[in-house]
């Protein structure tokens, strides 16, 4: 569920945007999400999540922080020493005019030493100032650095753990915000946003102290405007934390949607569909701009409201305290000192609404990055794991049965597929073939039932024992950027360079790899691109060759592939199924006949079960596809 709120007749714009997890709205639906939702609705949406939201964050936040706690308390330390220095200067000044000037005056005959020792003073508290601002720095900068990287290390190992349906609900631009401009706001706060809030509030503490001291009736008349500060500030914090959730929410959809066009350009150019993608994106943007706009406009009435504030209350302490001097009441030392501090003590309001500003977009930040933490994997873990380091690949289905939130389908499924037969899976589209597919690789868990590898449930075995054992490879064949031995090396880390070049010989690969320009240390770039489809197929069949899997799952690997690539990579799939359990998921009927059994699926349900010579030559679906396919080739 995503909120986005537009501009209503009559209404201020209002562009508050709320991201929950689990959130997947892109193309024409992005721009038909931000209208006819009225600003009051998403209030009361708001209103009820702000408890959760609020609560989830600092818990990331405060698990963030807590392995840095003494070094943080030395920051703390040296700011503080900081502050006590930097605060001095006025102080000294007014010593100056009040101890150590007069004395120059009487006559010419006055001594200097109480002049110098003022400005002696003043030079160690600027030194002691410095070094101790430089340290802060060192350790905060270091604080801010180490947990910036945990939380990067946190969400790819989070994102890397979770279940196949998040990923599948999940876009690939909002895992890039998550990474990027989420991760970039806290790094902003933590970067300048904790030096802001820790000098500003120790700023303004110690002056309030030091004004009181100084003269508690100027410091009356000075302190009286704090309540119009505190209005000012209550009103912008309340307008500034809607705008900065809507800036993050909409950048986050910014990217999803370049990410996503990016990602699709050949289907973008070959509907020409760049014209209206440009009209999506232009409309985003302007939503990132407004809500920009929108927090640029309450910082710019705070700040200079804060500045205006300062002056008038300066202007009523000069009058009030030039007339103090005048009766004798104060030394004009003291009024000098007063003023220095007073104008010192405005400074910092304005500090803390640039800080609040960064607050706001990291706290927007975080509320995403935690719902995201706090997604569980569909696919859990087993609580008391059952050992399995060498499995023989006998596949059980034991009353399976699956569903699409209310949408079933597979029904009560019972399939017994012995250790090392090749079973082929057919059947239309939506019959239940991947589904078969990705319940036997563990994707997925059956709403109902028992599937089992040698007769232990797959719920009771570890994620490494369950990925030795079964492998899938499907018709993307996915490579990644590196070497041609890298990518096949990926089915095994660690494997020899002979061990590689031996499962691609296996496999048939070797000759087309050997004739790469740098063989197999040939730079395949990204997703393959320098390799035709029956030579990335082959590239993951060496993989998977390499994995030594018992199981073996083929989820249309050869469905994308001509036909001269189709034969290269039959005489590689028979060695790859050889002593090995395998489940096909294949439309091609070429592939299905290397089966030892078919499986005819229709509407989640085991219609038709027999080896190929049996279902081919009989009256039922199988047998029916069969004299079609061979009537298609004459």
């Amino acid at each position: 569920m995503t909120l986005h709120p537009l501009e209503d007749e009559g209404h201020e714009h209002d562009p508050v945007g709320i991201d929950l997890v689990g959130t997947d709205t892109t193309g024409d639906e992005v721009i038909d999400s931000w209208r006819g939702v009225a600003a009051e609705d998403v209030d009361d949406v708001e209103g009820g999540l702000a408890t959760l939201l609020r609560a989830r964050s600092r818990h990331l936040l405060g698990s963030l922080i807590a392995p840095h706690r003494r070094a943080m308390g030395w920051a703390t330390a040296l700011i503080a020493v900081n502050m006590v220095a930097h605060l001095s200067g006025p102080w000294f000044v007014g010593q100056a005019i009040d101890e150590g000037i007069p004395p120059l005056l009487e006559g010419g005959s006055g001594s200097l030493r109480p002049l110098l020792t003022v400005v002696t003073g003043y030079l160690v508290a600027t030194v002691v100032a410095a070094a101790t601002f430089n340290a802060f720095l060192l350790v905060s900068g270091r604080i801010g650095q180490d947990v910036i990287v945990d939380i990067r290390r946190r969400l790819s190992q989070h994102f890397a753990a979770l279940s196949l349906s998040f990923h599948q609900r999940y876009t690939s631009g909002r895992v890039i915000s998550r990474q990027t401009s989420d991760v970039d706001a806290i790094a902003e706060l933590l970067g300048h946003g904790l030096l802001q809030l820790t000098t500003s509030s120790l700023t303004l503490a110690g002056i309030t102290i030091i004004l009181v001291v100084l003269d508690p009736l100027l410091a009356l008349a000075s302190l009286s405007v704090v309540p119009v500060l505190w209005l000012l500030t209550r009103w912008f914090r309340h307008h500034s934390e809607r705008a900065y959730r809507a800036t993050r929410e909409a950048i986050a959809l910014v990217i999803v949607h370049f990410v996503e066009s990016l990602g699709g350009i050949q289907a973008v150019q070959s509907f020409r569909r760049e014209r209206r993608n440009q009209e999506i994106f232009e409309d985003l943007d302007g939503r990132y701009r407004d809500a920009n706009v929108w927090s640029a406009r309450l910082a710019a009435i705070y700040g200079p409201g804060v500045q205006l504030a300062g002056r008038v209350t300066v202007a009523v302490v000069l009058l009030y305290g030039g007339s103090r001097v005048v009766d004798g009441a104060i030394e004009i030392g003291v009024l000098a000192s007063f003023v220095l501090y007073l104008r010192r003590f405005f400074e910092p309001m304005q500090e803390l609404s640039q800080f609040y500003n960064l607050f706001q977009a990291a706290a927007a930040a975080t509320e995403k990055l935690s719902g995201v933490l706090d997604e569980e994997p569909t696919v859990a873990p087993p609580v008391d794991p059952v050992p399995l380091p060498e499995a023989a690949g006998a596949i059980t289905f034991g009353g399976v049965r699956f569903a699409y939130g209310d949408e079933v389908v597979l029904h009560d499924l019972d399939l017994v597929v012995p250790a090392g037969q090749t079973v082929a899976v057919v059947g239309q589209t939506g019959a239940g073939k991947s589904t078969i597919a990705r319940l036997t690789a563990r994707f997925w868990d059956p709403t109902a039932g028992t599937v089992c590898l040698d007769g232990v449930p797959l719920t009771d075995l570890t994620e490494d024992d369950l990925r030795r054992a079964v492998v899938v490879v499907t018709q993307e064949s996915f490579l990644f950027s590196g070497t041609v031995a890298e990518n096949i090396a990926f089915g095994r880390p660690g494997a020899s360079r002979a061990e590689i070049e031996s499962a691609a010989e296996a496999i048939g690969a070797d000759g087309f790899i050997r004739a790469l320009p740098q063989g197999y240390d040939t730079d395949i770039q990204a997703k393959g691109a320098r390799l035709s489809a029956g030579q990335r197929q082959l590239l993951a069949f060496a993989r998977a060759f390499l994995a030594d899997p018992a199981v073996l799952i083929l989820d249309e690997a050869t469905s994308s592939l001509d036909i001269p690539s189709e034969r290269l990579v039959q005489r590689a799939l028979r060695t790859l199924l050889a002593d090995r359990t395998a489940i096909i998921i294949a439309h091609r009927l070429t592939t299905v006949e290397i089966a030892d059994r078919i499986l005819v699926v229709d509407d989640g349900r085991i219609v038709e079960d027999g080896t190929p010579a049996d279902l081919r030559t009989g009256a039922g679906a199988y047998g029916d596809l069969h004299r079609a396919w061979l009537d298609s080739l004459i």
